[in-house]
């Protein structure tokens, strides 16, 4: 039974943790800087490039904000924050559109090779992802899985599990390059470019994010299918839930 100093342990931990905010991300980073981009690139308005300045500048404070004020200092993190910059140099210095759709595709190409580059030097992203203490019971399941003498199997199937993550960012990679070859096809620094920039921008979630998104849960399903079949633990067992005692 946990005492009253672990209580307060765990409540400060997770005082301190940030807060996910879905929501608020999609807003900032997607719907605003699209709208901007869509309705205020035209001369009468904002003009090309400061809609483009605008736009961008809701993403990169952001990002930074999340950076520095959370502690979210990763690499995903930084990444995210230089493509951002990256979209917003092409446009900026009306640099040839087709660089758009090749940065698009090289930041989650780059990464899913730095997963598979980290899981041959014994640091596998999906420990830290999916298979990690605050999501799932690891000294039980590492327990159990010593029990029964599965612990190998376990590390291989890890390993695959390392590898279809991989796999996300290079379905991300394609979808990005083909999603950018097929939307963004006017020259760079202008409104109709911009415009193009905030369409893809908001299909970009439909048609890469979402789809991501139900990968990384069927990655999760073939990791608790795999504990649950070597160890025999219930998804209740094997999952981090609140204590309220």
């Amino acid at each position: 039974m946990p005492t009253p100093d672990d209580t307060v342990t765990e409540d400060a931990t997770l005082k301190t943790q940030p807060q996910q905010r879905p929501f608020v991300d999609l807003i900032i980073s997607i719907v605003i800087p699209s709208i901007i981009l869509m309705k205020f690139s035209d001369d009468a308005r904002l003009g090309a490039t400061n809609a483009l300045i605008l736009a961008l500048a809701f993403p990169i404070g952001y990002g930074l904000y999340e950076w520095i004020a959370n502690g979210k200092r990763n690499v995903m993190a930084a990444l995210g924050v230089v493509s951002v910059i990256l979209t917003g140099g092409i446009g900026l210095l009306k640099i040839d559109a087709q660089w758009l759709a090749i940065k698009e595709a090289a930041i989650p190409l780059c990464i899913g090779i730095g997963v598979l580059v980290a899981n041959k030097l014994g640091y596998p992203l999906v420990r830290k992802l999916l298979f990690n203490p605050t999501i799932m019971n690891v000294d039980r399941i590492q327990e159990e899985l010593d029990k029964k003498n599965t612990r190998p199997e376990f590390e291989s199937r890890l390993d695959r599990a390392n590898t279809l993550l991989a796999g996300t960012f290079l379905f991300s990679a394609v979808m990005n390059y083909f999603l950018a070859k097929i939307i963004v096809t006017s020259e760079s620094g202008s409104s109709a470019f911009n415009e193009e920039l905030g369409r893809m921008t908001l299909l970009s979630y439909p048609v890469i994010a979402i789809p991501s998104m139900i990968m990384m849960l069927g990655i999760f399903w073939f990791i608790w299918r795999t504990v649950n079949r070597l160890t025999g633990l219930t998804l209740e067992d094997i999952m981090v839930t609140d204590k309220t005692d």
